[in-house]
Order: C-alpha cells, then sequence, then structure tokens
C-alpha cells in the first residue's frame, strides 16, 4: 500500500477538462480521481484550467496538482513548464518527456534509435504536396494505411484508408484540420497496451492488456462506450510475448523519459513480431480506460492507482519544501 502520509496536511489540486479535444473524457478521468483521493482521505479539489492557471491554484490553497488533463497543452509540456516555473509540485512526466510523448512522430524516431520496432511512416504538413506524399505512402508502406494527427490522443483523426484514390483526401483533411499529419504502416495483428507505473526502482509494468473492439479499430467511441470494446487482461499471448511485451513498454517509458505513468501502445503481428505505436504521458483514468483494468488484474484497486501516481510527485514536493503555496 503506498504512503500517503506526505500528502495528509496538503490540498491535491486535480487538474481536468482543459480545451483539447479530449476535453469531456478528462471530466471523466478527473471525476474518479477526485473520488478516490476523497476515499483515501485527502483533501482534494478539482480545477478546469483557465487564463492563470497559477491564480486558481494559489487560490484553491494547492500543495501538490495531480493532472488528468488528455491532449493538447495539459498533456504536451505546457501546463507542466508552467509548474515548473512557478515552483508547484506535481505528480507525472515533466516537459520533455511530455512533449516526446505526446509528438509521435518523436516518439517514432527514438523508437527507431534504440532499435524497437515501429512501423514505417511518411509525414505530411502544410505546404508538402499531399499527391506525391499519397502515391509514396501507397508505394512504400502498401495498403490500407493508416492517416493521423501527429498530436493528438484518444485515436482522435485517425483514418483507417483502404483505397489508394482515397489516400490523397484523407492526408487533406488531416492536415487541414490539425496542421500536421503522417501516414503509418497498417499492422494486422492483435492490439495491445501495456501501463507502466513508478519510478526509479520502483517502476515496474502492469499486467498486458488486450483491446478486442466491435468496431474496426479501437477508435474514440469504442474507447469510450461501454460495451463496444472486450477488455482482455492479462492478455492470452503467452508468458514469452508478455514478458517482452511489458520489458518493452518499461524501456519505451524509460527512453522518452516518462515519470509516475505511462501506457504503451502496440500490435503484437501474426509472426510474432511486437510493433510500437507511441506512449501516453497521462493515460485515462474513466471506468473504460486500459490503465485501470490493467491494474485490477494486477490485484489493484483503483484507489491503489491513483495514490501510487499521486506518490510520483514526492520527489517534486521535496525539492519544493511540500506544503502549500505561499501567497502571492
Amino acid at each position: 500500500m503506498t504512503d500517503l502520509t506526505p500528502f495528509a496536511d496538503l490540498t491535491v489540486a486535480v487538474l481536468l477538462g482543459g480545451q483539447s479535444s479530449e476535453r469531456e473524457v478528462s471530466f471523466r478521468s478527473g471525476d474518479g480521481v477526485l473520488g478516490a483521493l476523497g476515499r483515501l482521505g485527502l483533501t482534494a479539489v478539482g480545477i478546469d484550467p483557465g487564463a492563470d492557471l497559477v491564480a486558481q491554484l494559489r487560490d484553491a490553497g494547492a500543495g501538490v496538482v495531480l493532472s488528468v488533463l488528455h491532449g493538447g497543452c495539459g498533456e504536451n509540456g505546457a501546463v507542466q513548464g508552467l509548474l515548473d516555473h512557478a515552483g508547484i509540485p506535481y505528480a507525472g512526466s515533466g516537459v520533455l518527456a511530455s512533449a516526446l510523448a505526446m509528438h509521435k512522430i518523436q516518439t517514432k524516431r527514438i523508437l527507431r534509435a534504440i532499435g524497437l520496432p515501429t512501423p514505417e511512416w511518411l509525414t505530411a504538413g502544410p505546404g508538402d504536396d499531399l499527391g506525391l506524399v499519397a502515391a509514396e505512402a501507397v508505394e512504400t508502406l502498401g495498403l490500407p494505411v493508416v492517416v493521423k494527427p501527429v498530436d493528438e490522443g484518444s485515436s482522435v483523426g485517425v483514418l483507417i484508408v483502404d483505397e489508394a484514390a482515397d489516400v490523397e483526401a484523407a492526408l487533406a483533411e488531416s492536415v487541414a484540420k490539425y496542421r500536421e499529419a503522417f501516414v503509418d504502416r497498417f499492422i494486422l495483428g492483435r492490439e495491445l497496451t501495456v501501463g507502466v507505473l513508478g519510478y526509479g526502482d520502483g517502476l515496474h509494468a502492469l499486467p498486458v492488456l488486450e483491446l478486442v473492439p466491435k468496431t474496426r479499430f479501437y477508435d474514440y467511441e469504442a474507447k469510450y462506450t461501454k460495451g463496444l470494446t472486450d477488455l482482455l487482461c492479462p492478455a492470452d499471448i503467452g508468458d514469452d510475448a508478455t514478458a517482452r511485451v511489458q520489458a518493452m513498454a518499461i524501456e519505451v517509458h524509460k527512453a522518452i523519459g516518462c515519470h509516475g505513468v505511462s501506457r504503451v501502445d502496440m500490435h503484437l503481428d501474426g509472426d510474432g513480431q511486437v510493433w510500437v505505436h507511441e506512449i501516453n504521458s497521462i493515460p485515462g483514468m474513466t471506468e473504460t480506460s486500459d490503465v485501470p483494468a490493467e491494474a485490477t488484474a494486477a490485484g489493484m484497486t483503483y484507489d491503489d492507482l491513483v495514490a501510487e501516481i499521486l506518490a510520483s510527485a514526492l520527489p517534486r514536493m521535496r525539492a519544493a519544501g511540500h506544503g502549500p503555496l505561499p501567497p502571492m
């Protein structure tokens, strides 16, 4: 059981909502976390960041922050940088890891650099000849292909394109809406995800979860609608594959520099090859989310999970002198 004594006299500010496309999901995550903190006997307050987040935190008497802001500035390092600048301790990953994890292409470049398999890709953005990118994608990646925004989460904007004639239009749609996009090689196989918790010597992988959506892939609707996805945990992939997948998840977590919690998304193809797609530095904490399901399979309660994530704030709390924020 995680020792929460250092938090007993502090107000925990839970950041939720935000302005990204995942705002509503963040509220659901935040509601769950606030409930858990209450059951753990801690004082907690939910804060939807406005124009002056530091003032909001000071007004709330916040001593530490636990963010469940998904996507956008909440997950790309911007909020983390603001908290660092203000000297406000927080749980989870810092600026660099948050920025790298949010940017799927930078993540894939790091994966390639450390020798982990990730599907081949081509990038696309304003000013690129999307017709040429589409033709090269079809020639080098084959069909179908996956068109994605570079820095969205929850499968927002993900398109699977089956016909060569439709690739350029899909890219144009993605670039117009999200500015930066990429085309990924489609991997046919079993969709797996692994949560990683802790830091330092306490770093550990949760059981492997297999996602079996009733839609074509694990899209936004399948993620957050009860009954649309079967969550099989632990995944029935054999001991060897399980060990490989968990070890890879920890390796990705370390390479990106994540802290406290992350979730690594992968595919296991028919040849037994594991492909790593991305890492999420603030995984969903809703009733249908992956990491809570994995924690349950590991014998943890939802409250245990929240407690362990919150405890990742301890190094920053010690550095900040761990107490309420000083008055302005």
